[in-house]
């Protein structure tokens, strides 16, 4: 199996744009290997970054042809220099937008690029959403599993793909182990209780922190996304990292969405970052498809007392006051918590249960919102600079 070292020394082989060796050109982050599967970036200068495209593709190829190595991840991260104007503003007014135009004294600027207007869209695969969340520990990637065997259920073809590189839990949610085959560049999916599966969590240890910067975190998912044979699916439930950086405007860049779901628990520190994670799907024209309030509410299977630990009904009136789709509750409940943990998802192993019934009623509203979605999407503003 081979070791940084042995690919550092292969990458002494490939030359910088100044003719010196890579490794001697103080770029080179830390070269992760895992299983056969190498990671690493290159950091340079954002002004010098077209001429080191090139060698970003030379020390890929360089590395998939270390012995021992089944795969790649090379990513180029471009920094501006502090001080330094950004390398677009050496460019002339005239030129910068095709169609744009300046007259002394105003500026008539183009509407800003919609990212989801340009994205290809992954063959095969018929519509992608997005399962997030403002923060973490609300339970996203357990109903991100749940929904899509909902979906499953109804008679589409799913996937799901597990987006969250720093903390993956969809595989030890589905019940999966071991790694996925890979013919030439293109990775083929797991499977589990008729769905397809991907995950960063198949390449690398359980245990293994992913001490990684946002590009090799957005090349990854670009990965997962374009080099994953997901074909035919009817649609792919990507569950998303919590927050609203890196990996959301990436996932806008790379694919259309046809949509995300929002999931929130009640409480008012939850539904704050709830409001974060709608508002920025909209700038980037994704359609909200709706909001679930997970943890919604607590039924104790001694006495059947329902406690409302969190609150309760914060994430329907915060959908209400946003005029997006309220999907549904989910409590919680003892039976979510024991199958996720033991890779039975409740909607697969026990499909006659009041929570899979929850879980499918979740989905189907899903459905009903991707059907309509199209009068959901906004448009663009046109920004119009006077002097």
């Amino acid at each position: 199996m081979a070791t940084a070292d042995d690919v550092k020394a292969r990458l002494a082989q490939v030359s910088a744009p100044d003719g010196r060796p890579v490794t001697e050109a103080g770029v080179l982050s830390d070269i992760l290997v895992s299983d056969g599967k190498v990671y690493l970036s290159l950091t340079v200068d954002a002004a010098e970054a077209r001429a080191w495209e090139p060698v970003r593709s030379a020390v890929e190829r360089t590395v998939r042809g270390t012995p021992g190595v089944t795969s790649a991840l090379v990513a180029l991260t471009a920094e501006r220099k502090a001080g330094l104007p950004p390398v677009a503003s050496h460019t002339p007014a005239a030129s910068r937008a095709p169609g744009g135009h300046s007259h002394a004294g105003h500026t008539h600027a183009q509407p800003p690029a919609d990212p989801q207007k340009e994205a290809p869209g992954l063959p095969g695969v018929g519509a992608i959403i997005a399962v997030a969340s403002g923060k973490g520990g609300v339970g996203k990637s357990t109903l991100a599993a749940n929904l899509a065997l909902g979906l499953a259920a109804s008679g589409l073809k799913v996937g799901l793909l597990d987006a969250d590189i720093y903390g993956p839990s969809v595989p030890r949610l589905m019940g999966l182990k071991g790694r996925p085959e890979v013919n030439g560049r293109m990775i083929t999916p797991m499977q589990a209780f008729g769905l397809k599966v991907m995950s960063i969590g198949f390449l690398v240890e359980e245990e293994t922190p992913m001490i990684w910067r946002g590009p090799m975190v957005m090349s990854a998912i670009s990965q997962m996304l374009k080099e994953v044979n997901w074909a035919p699916l009817d649609i792919l439930v990507v569950d998303m990292p919590p927050g609203t950086g890196d990996a959301q405007l990436t996932m806008a860049q790379q694919v259309p969405l046809a949509g995300a779901v929002i999931v929130s628990t009640p409480q008012d520190l939850a539904l704050i970052d709830a409001r974060r994670g709608v508002a920025m799907f909209q700038k980037v024209n994704v359609p909200v498809l709706g909001v679930v309030e997970n943890m919604s509410y607590f039924m104790c299977p001694h006495c059947g007392t329902r406690s409302d630990v969190f609150g309760h009904g914060g994430a329907r009136h915060e959908a209400q006051r946003l005029g997006v789709p309220f999907l549904g509750e989910v409590p919680l409940q003892m039976s979510i918590r024991e199958t996720s943990d033991a890779g039975l998802p409740v909607v697969a192993t026990r499909p006659d249960s009041p929570e899979a019934g929850i879980y499918r009623g979740i989905a189907q509203a899903v459905r009903d919102a991707l059907a309509g979605r199209r009068s959901t999407a906004r448009a663009a503003p046109r920004i119009v600079m006077e002097g």
